[in-house]
């Protein structure tokens, strides 16, 4: 994006709650919607929390204001709000998970468009959301919230396994383990990031969705329907999505008729949506809902599929001003997107082959090893572990995806691994393992 003139102080803008991301999915979805305030004639205020802003000033030099907030304290969020230091905001928004609630809660506080406080903090908590969900009559998995391994056992007593214990408000796969018997629940609890109240749930057999949307006018818009690819269990890691999901119209309308259906039931009514879902032979099982865009470059995949700009839709609606129709006719072109994340064994990296070479082939979107030589490749349990990332388009997802495996076999990494591991002298990338490969 190109360096632009500041704005005056008192010009309209858009509040960027919680976007300095550093590097990533995060940074880049940060600058397609600062490029989107800029054509809708906005200034950007941008806040974080100090180290935050501090690690990235690619993304503050963009800004027009930038303020330290704790996007994670709602109340201090809506203080900071009515003390009048926001300035001359028409739009509240933020992408980043753990500002939800703190967004929300300047936009009430300025009166201004955007989902209910007390609706963001129902769907940021995970057992809350299911029982929500529940309440309107959507199918959901058993589910407990509990505090320690005695009572997600007592949950286990009365509920067959095999289990899912997670953290009640945590995203990335962190934390997230399958349990077939007692003596792996008690693992699972055991192995449980933080100290805090954590969910144990019903395991839900079928492969993996997500429903990309937005609101206008307070209706839910779906977008895209995600297949997500993940390793076996006990750990359920993203390594791949694809988009269009490849499946039967059926299964598509179903995924997405629920996932509309539950973003009404919520009471969402601004913004993005982004609903996971597992399809089952009964149809859909809906399971966490976001109130962002999906992560994992979905927001590239996404643009490139609709060849649309889906923030400037999003401000649009905040402001108030007509919403283009973003879903493309039937009888368009067909576009498919992929992203893949090739990641290495557990090491040290010694040398890297191949990446730089993959920049300017057709149909690459976005490809970063994300390593360095010296780096070290740490073990594979959630996504914050995962290491280098391809997006890829073609005529359809499928064959996106397939483009971005043969390119990944390309690659070569040597990682020396840790003291006792076997030696692994060169490893080229894995293929991705499947939960019920549905492509």
């Amino acid at each position: 994006m190109t360096a632009h003139p500041p704005q005056s102080a008192d010009a309209p803008a858009l509040l960027l709650v919680g976007g300095a991301a550093a590097g990533g999915h995060g940074a880049d979805s940060t600058r397609r919607t600062i490029r989107a305030a800029r054509a809708l004639g906005l200034a950007v205020h941008l806040t974080d929390l100090p180290e935050a802003l501090a690690a990235a000033p690619d993304i503050t030099a963009l800004a027009d204001r930038v303020s330290a907030l704790d996007h994670e304290r709602p109340g201090t969020c809506a203080r900071w709000a009515r003390s009048g230091a926001a300035g001359n905001v028409r739009a509240v928004f933020s992408s980043r998970e753990y500002a939800q609630e703190g967004a929300a809660a300047v936009a009430a506080a300025l009166g201004l468009p955007g989902n209910p406080p007390e609706v963001v903090a129902t769907v940021r908590r995970k057992d809350r959301c299911r029982a929500a969900l529940s309440a309107a009559g959507f199918r959901q998995p058993a589910v407990r919230l509990c505090h320690d391994a005695a009572q997600a056992r007592e949950f286990a007593d009365e509920v067959a396994g095999p289990w899912i214990v997670k953290p009640r408000d945590a995203m990335g796969s962190i934390g997230v383990a399958l349990a077939r018997t007692p003596g792996a629940l008690d693992d699972a609890v055991t192995a449980l990031p933080g100290t805090g109240p954590f969910l144990v749930e019903e395991y839900v057999h079928g492969p993996e969705f997500s429903v990309e949307g937005v609101l206008a006018a307070g209706r839910p818009v779906v977008l895209a329907v995600t297949a997500k690819h993940v390793t076996p269990p006990p750990l359920f890691v993203e390594l791949a999505h694809a988009l269009p999901a490849p499946v039967d119209p059926e299964v598509r309308r179903g995924l997405a008729e629920g996932a509309a259906a539950a973003v009404t039931a919520l009471g969402l009514r601004h913004g993005v949506f982004h609903v996971e879902a597992w399809w089952t032979p009964d149809g859909p099982v809906l399971g966490e809902v976001h109130t962002r865009f999906g992560g994992d470059w979905i927001h590239l995949m996404l643009e490139h599929v609709l060849d649309a700009d889906v923030s400037d839709a999003v401000l649009r609606d905040l402001l108030g001003l007509p919403v283009p129709d973003l879903v493309p006719p039937a009888a368009a072109p067909g576009r498919g997107a992929a992203v893949l994340f090739p990641t290495p064994p557990p090491g040290t990296v010694a040398a890297l082959h191949g990446w730089d070479r993959l920049a300017d082939l057709p149909g690459v979107l976005h490809a970063d090893p994300q390593l360095s030589p010296g780096d070290t490749v740490p073990p594979l349990t959630d996504s914050a572990a995962r290491r280098g990332v391809l997006v890829t388009s073609a005529e359809d997802a499928r064959s996106a995806l397939d483009l971005a495996r043969r390119l990944a076999a390309r690659l070569a990494t040597r990682v020396v691994p840790p003291p006792g591991a076997a030696t692994a002298p060169s490893v080229r990338s894995a293929p991705v393992q499947n939960r019920e490969d549905h492509s």
